[in-house]
């Protein structure tokens, strides 16, 4: 395991014992979060994207204020939902951030998942193209972004402009180099795993995905990592490819932890619908003492594959106690793993 960061999803609420009351209070304690987790020695800040919801919503002002915050942590998402995208506006935010952030950005995007409205997609102007789906809007804006990170020029330039233009066709700016070899795809199934290294993305594979074989999560999400490997090596691309999971890990080190986590129901995976025909399997989550949980995890196949793991935390819980949740892991599970 080479890297080890933390996923937030943002929640806020005002609810009774939530510590993030609003959606200024997510965005700040995100940034926070992000400060802490650097300062621990973790190695990625990553951030989901949820629509419609009371999370965090719109990445690059928060992606930004981490990457003028911080200096080394890499900082990502996972994932953006592309169906909601204008890929060119998205392509100049990106670069944006990333310069800001000298270069950190690691951009999870993806088809999406299932939201808060319905076809939340077409309130932002986006509609499938005659007789495709949803998922096809997501990959052909995913396609198109993808593209134009190359930082070629595609646009022809007023033979009269305001101000004077570089020779020939022009590209979007600002353009970050290096960038687009720091998107992954945040793939569900084996079949979008491989469409993702056909393309030459990283890959990004949460705690659910489509049941596909019936077998546990973890061997199902490390044949899902293996069949994109091969795909890769298949396509002939010339660097190697990052693979991070996501897991619920929580090592039980106090009073606190134990009451929050330490229930003693037995962690294991379930099954279920996430639309009408898909049918997932959801990873288990781990709660136990450090010398239990790296023995557990040791049995995680995915966990193996992955050169990067992202910790799922619960923001609600407030900054301190999340940078408690990422200290434990960091100081008394991860070197059992492997890490540094």
């Amino acid at each position: 395991m080479k890297n080890i960061g933390f996923l937030s999803f943002g929640h806020w609420s005002p609810g009774r014992g939530s510590q993030t009351q609003t959606a200024a209070d997510t965005l700040l304690q995100s940034i926070d979060l992000a400060v802490a987790a650097e300062e621990l020695g973790a190695d990625g800040a990553y951030f989901r994207v949820h629509h419609f919801a009371r999370q965090l919503a719109s990445p690059f002002p928060l992606l930004a204020a981490v990457g003028a915050k911080t200096s080394k942590i890499e900082i990502g998402t996972g994932v953006i939902d592309m169906r909601y995208e204008n890929p060119l506006y998205m392509a100049e935010d990106a670069g944006s951030a990333d310069l800001i952030a000298g270069g950190r950005l690691q951009l999870g995007i993806s088809r999406g998942s299932p939201e808060q409205v319905i076809e939340g997609w077409r309130h932002f102007g986006y509609a499938p193209p005659e007789g495709g789906t949803d998922a096809d809007i997501g990959r052909h804006h995913a396609k198109i972004f993808f593209d134009v990170l190359r930082g070629e020029g595609f646009a022809q330039p007023n033979p009269n402009p305001m101000f004077p233009n570089p020779p020939g066709l022009l590209r979007l700016e600002p353009h970050s180099e290096g960038l687009r070899d720091r998107i992954w795809w945040g793939a569900g199934s084996n079949a979008t795993a491989v469409w993702a290294a056909e393309l030459g993305m990283n890959l990004q594979s949460s705690t659910l995905k489509d049941d596909e074989t019936g077998e546990p999560f973890h061997i199902q999400q490390a044949k899902q990592i293996r069949a994109y490997r091969e795909a890769w090596k298949a396509a002939g691309h010339k660097r190697t490819p990052r693979v991070s999971v996501s897991r619920s890990i929580f090592a039980l080190t106090n009073d606190m932890d134990r009451a929050y986590f330490g229930r003693g129901e037995k962690g294991k995976d379930s099954v279920g619908y996430i639309d009408a025909n898909t049918r997932a399997i959801f990873g288990r989550s781990y709660a136990a003492e450090p010398d239990k949980l790296i023995k557990e995890l040791a049995q995680d196949e995915a966990v193996a594959e992955a050169d990067t793991l992202l910790l799922t935390v619960p923001n609600q819980l407030g900054v301190a106690y999340n940078a408690h949740v990422i200290e434990a892991i960091l100081t008394h599970v991860a070197p059992g793993l492997g890490w540094r």
